[in-house]
């Protein structure tokens, strides 16, 4: 049994992960999903060390999409044992189809070095927040939902603050950690160049699966599979 921590991504909240939860849970792990604002990633990042607070290590801290980048730096503090409840606590991290930026990138920049996503066609502007393009949500983030499936993941989305996906990261913990990466090679949001890219420089455990950006909501066993051996990495 292992204790996870799972750090969601844009325009979603906690319960992407509900059906991931109980396949982990259904092997015994205990899961819990941390709960981002998406008003700021300072912000962000304290959510996931409030979670990680409530834990008992050794943790595998997982992150999907943005969650990648927020968890980064999140574990950074975890790593350096510099205080806090949730100092030393992160033993290892897991990146689903995630963004991983070194030291002074930022979301934004990774996603323009290479073409593929479809995000910037479909991201919809409404005052200082985003949203996907709810005709198209499905195309964008999960093209393996039914069109009644896509359409209720449209209506639930969590409008994002324009700006926060801007800030550059601290050092990353993954310099100092396990690594392991989910690859999704059918992705429309995160290019899979860009997923190969990125995890490579971290010297990740790639594990690939045919899928778009949302295997948490369509693939949650293959999911569950993934850091079911991720967490082999918690024993070292």
């Amino acid at each position: 049994m292992a204790n996870i921590v799972l750090v969601h991504g844009l325009w979603s909240d906690g319960s992407s992960w509900l059906r991931v939860i109980a396949e982990l849970r259904a092997l015994g792990h205990d899961p819990v999903a941390a709960q981002l604002g998406l008003e700021s990633f300072d912000d962000d990042v304290a959510s996931v060390r409030r979670t990680l607070a409530t834990v008992e290590g050794p943790v595998l801290l997982v992150g999907w999409s943005y969650g990648g980048a927020v968890m980064g730096e999140a574990a950074r503090e975890s790593v350096a044992g510099s205080g806090g409840a949730g100092a030393g606590k992160v033993k290892a991290l897991a990146y689903v189809a995630a963004f991983a930026p070194a030291e002074g990138e930022s979301v934004t920049g990774l996603s323009r070095r290479h073409p593929g996503s479809l995000i910037p066609q479909h991201v919809v502007i409404a005052g200082n927040y985003t949203y996907i393009d709810r005709a198209h949500f499905g195309e964008v983030i999960a093209a393996e939902l039914s069109a009644e499936s896509a359409a209720i993941g449209a209506a639930v989305q969590k409008l994002t603050r324009i700006g926060l996906d801007r800030a550059a990261v601290g050092r990353p913990a993954w310099l100092d950690l396990p690594t392991h990466y989910l690859l999704t090679t059918r992705d429309a949001a995160v290019p899979p160049a860009l997923q190969r890219e990125m995890a490579a420089r971290m010297g990740a455990a790639v594990t690939e699966i045919d899928s778009s950006h949302a295997p948490v909501l369509t693939r949650p066993r293959e999911v569950a599979a993934f850091l079911d051996t991720a967490c082999a990495s918690l024993a070292g």
